[in-house]
């Protein structure tokens, strides 16, 4: 539970030309926007007790140009990766496809020779290019009814293709698995890469900026540049704000940079010292700490910087919070007992419980619905894993075994991965896993990058 110094001066056009180049690919773009059904809905389903065993083939470019070439290439590539990002599904390689051949439209589809490959569903997709940009039209066949199980159509812009596979994923799915994918998310973090000098201090060190990335790690990007400390970036639940700290003033204060607006709010408008920010799950108030008063406290303020409520009253460190789902709840970290463990306490102050008992807990992280679980750092040697505690039981499982120092996790919005700090690759990265322990990935190579959180 350490605080970061050093300062400088956000430079807000900076910012502007960083989001005017995220603006065409923030998440409302058009390129995403299903049409219309192209068939009935029909459920997909394997052997008893199997996932369905699922296909995806390259799509087919209907236009003979390069750039609508590697756009079906492209999105067949992402959407297989997204599809077993959330094995849902028991996807077939797609180097046995080669024997199969290629389907003549989106209609000819050789059913006896996917059903031989032991197909249950295949995708087959379709892109085109038009005057504006391209159409993709995808359709998910059920290999044994020999039918169309389910089906979209999709127009807009060439310049990001991996948009209509994320949406592609995230609809197959909600359709046929009744989940909610992550696959349209995103990641922020800090890093270090640019390795550039913090201005206007005597002792040098590098900048610490404020990235955001695809959910895989692709398309990461710099939001803030101002030449300073910046640090514990939070998504807003809309996933168009980042609430972080900022030294920018000489001093830790909360930032909220609206990053397709190309936008800033101050909310504590520099009263006190103030760090560790994060949103309300309705996006309308921010918990955070604060030395304000004198010493480190929880304090929770609207997000337009009224009605500041101070949450806990301790001479001890009070730390980290976290929101549970219904925002009744917040989570945190305290060494008033000693060594520093997770508490829980109601937003009215009432309530004030601890939940872990470790030799040292720190930065708990609050799953979504269904799930009623904390992930937490927690000391087991030399450095920290994470462990999930579920608060009804009280019981903590481990799904990091000291690989490195694993840090600061962070919930997917569907409660089935998440993101995390870790050294095991040598320097500080940010690895994704999901929440039994398996699947694990790397996200970030370049620099140090610590602080993930994952918009919802």
């Amino acid at each position: 539970m350490t605080k970061s110094s050093i300062a400088t001066k956000l430079s807000v056009m900076a910012l502007l030309a960083a989001s005017a180049v995220l603006t065409a690919q923030q998440p409302a773009t058009p390129a995403a926007a299903p049409q219309q059904p192209t068939s009935v809905e029909l459920r997909l389903t394997g052997e008893p007790g199997s996932p369905p065993r699922l296909a995806v083939p390259d799509l087919l470019a209907l236009s003979p140009d390069r750039e609508t070439q590697d756009a079906a290439r492209t999105i067949s590539e992402v959407l297989f990766a997204d599809l077993d990002f959330e094995r849902e599904f028991s996807l077939i390689p797609r180097d046995t496809y080669k024997s199969i051949p290629v389907a003549g439209s989106i209609d000819a589809v050789p059913f006896d020779r996917w059903r031989e490959l032991g197909a249950d569903g295949v995708v087959i997709g379709t892109v085109q290019k038009t005057p504006a940009g391209i159409r993709v039209e995808m359709r998910l066949y059920n290999v044994r009814a020999r039918q169309s199980a389910y089906g979209r159509e999709y127009t807009g812009s060439a310049a990001n293709p991996r948009v209509y596979a994320h949406t592609m994923a995230d609809e197959l799915h909600d359709s046929q698995r009744q989940l909610r994918g992550v696959a349209r998310t995103k990641l922020t973090f800090i890093s270090d890469r640019n390795r550039e000098a913090v201005v206007a201090t005597v002792e040098k060190r590098d900048v610490k900026e404020v990235f955001i990335a695809d959910y895989d790690g692709v398309n990461q990007r710099r939001i803030t540049i101002n030449r300073t400390m910046n640090l514990y970036p939070n998504w807003s639940p809309d996933g168009r704000s980042i609430v972080y700290t900022s030294y920018r003033s000489g001093v830790p204060d909360l930032l909220i940079s609206n990053i397709y607006a190309g936008t800033m709010e101050s909310p504590t408008k520099g009263v006190g010292q103030n760090w560790l920010p994060v949103f309300s799950p309705d996006g309308s108030r921010i918990a955070f700490t604060s030395s304000r008063d004198g010493n480190s406290e929880l304090y929770v303020i609207n997000r337009d910087g009224s009605n500041l409520v101070r949450l806990t009253n301790n001479p001890s460190i009070d730390s980290t919070p976290t929101w549970s789902p219904t925002g009744t709840q917040i989570a945190f970290t305290s060494d008033r007992r000693g060594q520093p463990q997770i508490f829980v306490v109601n937003t009215d102050g009432t309530g004030l419980r601890q939940i872990s008992f470790e030799s040292y807990a720190d930065r708990p992280t609050w799953s979504p619905a269904p799930y009623n679980e904390i992930a937490f750092a927690a000391r087991t040697g030399p450095g920290f894993d994470i462990k999930i505690l579920a608060i009804g039981s009280g019981e903590t499982r481990q799904i990091t075994f000291g690989e490195g120092s694993n840090e600061s996790p962070a919930w997917a919005p569907n409660g089935r991965h998440m993101a995390f700090m870790s050294t095991r690759a040598g320097r500080s990265q940010i690895f994704t896993v999901d929440r039994d322990g398996r699947n694990m990935r790397q996200i970030t190579k370049d620099g140090n990058n610590t602080t993930p959180n994952w918009s919802q």
